[in-house]
């Protein structure tokens, strides 16, 4: 997780999450330059299009959540304890609260 935070480029992941982290990353930093051109690595690494929609509902909730947290001046905690709670439960009961997560 450290790896990945620091750079997932050179992070020790599967070839897939490093493709969706890619085409995360610039649906965020860069959304005016994303086109169906990008999708092609997601799919070469063999990524459906359920998982890639899956994947960016997600990133498009936590990046809601995150412009309302600075605009309101929410706290959100950043314990490591706190974060991995979060994370046991969302692999528990998965982000629609009782599906089972896909696997991308």
């Amino acid at each position: 997780m450290e790896a990945v935070l620091r750079d997932f480029r050179s992070a020790p992941i599967s070839d897939r999450l490093r493709a969706m982290l890619g085409y995360l990353e610039k649906m965020t930093l860069r959304p005016e330059e994303v086109g169906a051109p990008d999708l092609e690595p997601l799919r070469r690494c063999d990524i459906s299009d359920e998982a890639i929609a899956d994947a960016v509902h997600v990133c498009a909730a936590f990046q809601i959540y995150d412009r309302l947290a600075d605009a309101m001046g929410w706290h959100v905690p950043a314990t490591p304890s706190f974060w991995s709670k979060q994370a046991s439960y969302l692999l528990r009961s998965g982000y629609e609260g009782g599906r089972k997560p896909r696997s991308a």
